[in-house]
């Protein structure tokens, strides 16, 4: 696959697109986890993972069309660790606050997970164009196994 760089727009279009996807799949197995009696943190984290997982494997191939290597995983694996923190964190504090301030309680797991999952985004999508899935010119980083 060779590496192209991307207009912001598109580029922008398409994480949302893969996120998307991706928020479905985390959203799925959170309410399917909490239906099933499990604690709303432990949870979130399982969700996280799988959901993560898919974004990763759309994003690299579609969203910023670059060719696997081993560095540019382990750089997305770092990033996602710190974005895990945020959106677990977010989650495992909003979601009861929510619940104080929100009588339905599916209303008040929806607010808290757009409110973690949009931070994390954010955080996402600017590291990953910028440093990690950024198109080099020769110079060996994140994105190179050379």
């Amino acid at each position: 696959m060779t590496e192209q760089p991307m207009h912001l727009g598109r580029q922008l279009l398409r994480f949302t697109v893969a996120g998307g996807f991706a928020v479905l799949v985390d959203f799925g197995i959170l309410s399917a986890l909490m239906a099933s009696g499990m604690n709303h943190t432990p949870a979130k984290a399982c969700s996280w993972v799988v959901g993560t997982l898919t974004a990763y494997a759309i994003n690299r191939r579609w969203t910023f069309k670059a060719d696997a290597s081993a560095r540019r995983f382990a750089a997305t694996m770092g990033l996602y660790g710190v974005t895990f923190v945020a959106q677990v964190g977010l989650f495992s504090v909003g979601y009861p606050v929510a619940c104080a301030w929100i009588a339905n309680e599916l209303l008040a797991r929806v607010v808290a997970f757009v409110v973690a999952q949009g931070v994390a985004s954010l955080v996402n999508f600017s590291v990953q164009r910028h440093v990690i899935f950024r198109p080099r010119g020769g110079d060996a980083g994140p994105g190179d196994d050379s």
